[in-house]
């Protein structure tokens, strides 16, 4: 590649490594050689090379874990209807996934994210439930749930191994209406943290609204999933 001007190369060495992607020559879960090896191979400068790396972890082809090295994203997308919620085992079973559910954090947290506003939000603290929910092994969705605290301590010890509508729903709580807001933003930290992504990584959020028989008692969260992890989908009748 020599004798050809640094944006060139930067574009030729981000091509190749997609091809060999693509081809299979780095398979899904493999460590990519060391930035100096493949600068040697390529002709090039590590830096070139490096420039190179970080373009491809945005899109959704690497992700690189310090000190460790780089490695190829499992490309699998697990696609969801819009009209679920996702809050029970069988609304996830009905979409062809089967899940899992690691218990983070339970706090009580103020939900302070403007976005929350057109879903009107209280402003006092609630019980906040961090949750990473997992398809076949691999996390899809960094699930935070916020619940009114009066919420009985029975309900909640449930929380580490049940969907949070699940535990309720089995308490006798009855869902009436669902509200979302889909949007795309940057990973919080902790969805970084759970996804291996770096800062700035763009993920589909879906923040909701879950309305009981109980004027009271509503349920509020977000979902994060990145993008080449999650699609969703929504059928609309014909006028």
């Amino acid at each position: 590649m020599a004798g050809q001007n640094a944006s060139v190369l930067h574009q030729n060495v981000r091509q190749e490594i997609m091809r060999r992607v693509n081809a299979g020559e780095y398979a899904a879960g493999q460590v990519l050689p060391s930035a100096a090896v493949l600068a040697e191979e390529f002709g090039v400068s590590s830096i070139t090379v490096k420039r190179a790396l970080r373009d491809l972890q945005p899109a959704g082809v690497l992700r690189s874990v310090p000190g460790l090295g780089t490695f190829v994203r499992e490309q699998r997308r697990f696609i969801r209807d819009l009209d679920y919620s996702l809050t029970s085992h069988a609304d996830a079973l009905r979409l062809g996934l089967n899940p899992s559910i690691s218990l983070q954090s339970l706090t009580n947290e103020k939900i302070v994210d403007p976005a929350f506003d057109v879903l009107e939000a209280p402003a006092g603290l609630m019980l906040c439930v961090r949750k990473v929910i997992s398809a076949d092994g691999m996390p899809v969705m960094y699930d935070t749930t916020y619940l009114p605290r009066s919420i009985d301590e029975a309900i909640i010890d449930e929380f580490a191994d049940k969907f949070v509508g699940d535990a309720l729903r089995e308490h006798g709580t009855e869902f009436t209406a669902t509200k979302l807001l889909i949007d795309a933003a940057p990973a919080s930290e902790h969805a970084q943290q759970t996804f291996s992504i770096p800062n700035g990584y763009p993920v589909l959020r879906r923040l909701y609204r879950l309305n009981t028989t109980d004027k009271a008692f509503s349920v509020f969260g977000v979902t994060e999933s990145p993008f080449d992890r999650l699609a969703c989908t929504v059928e609309l009748a014909a006028r």
